[in-house]
């Protein structure tokens, strides 16, 4: 139940996402929320949390139960990423993890791999990560230089990797290469893998407990059978056929942010007084947070469209890049103007309005930037 509209239903909702819903909410705000500033200092969540994330049965929901995943469909990721957000989380990388990276394993991999890495993912045993961006190389794929190269039954891989979300912590990679004449994707295990290394950790603006990293390889060999799909030169057709699911993720993570900043925003107005009286009071504040309530209310029914549509099989690419594109740009304005009413304090770290400003702000650029989404949108017109 949404704390801002108590009486808001999903109509993609079910019974059993709405129980969820409040195991999930329960789960966050005891084992994340109080550890935001731990994770932050040290540049990653505790390796740890992904077991306990498994042991409560929150990760790999969608996967198919006969590789040992829950079987159940996208709602439930919905549900579960919009807690993260409401518990004031920006750091642990659930999205990569389970709604990206594991589906790339269950839609391409071998049945063999599958019955080992899925379960593997699920209790959180195995973290996966996806290598695609490269130093001066972003959205524009078909530019990379990651190469592969068949040696017999392996494939060695060179090159190097740079912003990669859980990719300190990650135990499965999911690697885009060029290989002859087109891009394809492969599946590196690379705890003590010869020639892969883990560069620093990187110095972002926000999501400091989000372990985040550049990544090379110089030689590293992966065995044939870890080339998705087993067909060179079909990489570019499988990232288009991930990335709606992405995008569509973002876009919840985005308006739940948001939502979460809103509901912190009233509180705070309803507590912190001027000239002798709570600042909720004064109509500038009410107004602005009458606005962006308003906005969220939007937002919130634009996701539930995208997600019915998911879960009917007929999201596109277009309307997967508008609740891309306009939620993470509400996110950041929505965020933005609710920081403004904690003065002084919005700009300290260690308030959580401050936390979810800093984060705001990637959500404009990866997953594609909101420039790509409008390109991608235009060619619909």
């Amino acid at each position: 139940m949404s704390e801002l509209f108590p009486d808001y239903v999903s109509p993609w909702e079910t019974d059993d996402q709405r129980l969820l819903r409040v195991h999930a909410a329960e789960f966050f705000r005891r084992e994340a929320t109080p550890n935001q500033a731990r994770w932050a200092k040290q540049q990653h969540v505790d390796r740890e949390f992904w077991n306990k994330t498994g042991d409560a049965g929150l990760l790999g929901l969608s996967l198919p139960a006969e590789y040992g995943g829950g079987g159940e469909n996208f709602g439930h990721e919905a549900v579960i990423a919009q807690e993260r957000a409401f518990a004031h989380d920006t750091a642990f990388g659930f999205i990569v993890h389970s709604a990206l990276g594991s589906h790339y394993i269950s839609s391409y991999a071998t049945e063999e791999q599958k019955n080992r890495w899925i379960p593997q993912m699920v209790s959180g045993e195995s973290v996966i990560a996806v290598a695609m961006t490269e130093p001066g190389t972003g959205s524009d794929l078909q530019s990379i230089r990651t190469t592969a190269v068949r040696d017999g039954d392996e494939y060695v891989i060179n090159g190097a990797k740079t912003f990669i979300s859980n990719g300190v912590l990650c135990d499965l990679l999911v690697i885009v290469a060029k290989i002859n004449d087109g891009i394809s994707l492969f599946v590196a295990e690379v705890n003590g893998l010869n020639g892969f290394e883990r560069g620093r950790t990187l110095e972002k603006i926000g999501q400091h407990g989000q372990d985040t990293c550049e990544l090379s390889f110089t030689d590293m060999r992966v065995p044939v059978e870890n080339l998705l799909g087993g067909v060179e030169g079909n990489g570019f057709a499988q990232l288009l056929e991930q990335l709606p699911r992405e995008r569509l993720t973002i876009g919840i993570d985005a308006v739940a942010a948001a939502e979460a900043a809103v509901l912190e925003t009233v509180r705070y107005a309803k507590e912190r007084t001027a000239f002798g009286k709570p600042i909720l009071d004064f109509q500038n504040t009410k107004f602005v947070l009458a606005e962006c309530k308003a906005e969220v209310l939007a937002g919130k029914t634009l996701v539930d469209y995208c997600i019915q549509r998911y879960l009917d099989g007929k999201l596109d690419a277009t309307t997967a890049s508008m609740v891309k594109m306009w939620g993470s740009e509400k996110q950041c304005q929505i965020i933005d103007r609710c920081l403004q009413i904690f003065g002084g304090y919005g700009y300290m770290m260690e308030y959580p309005i401050a936390q979810m400003y800093a984060a705001a702000r990637i959500q404009k650029i990866y997953g594609g930037t909101n420039e790509i989404m409008k390109i991608l949108i235009s060619r619909s017109l």
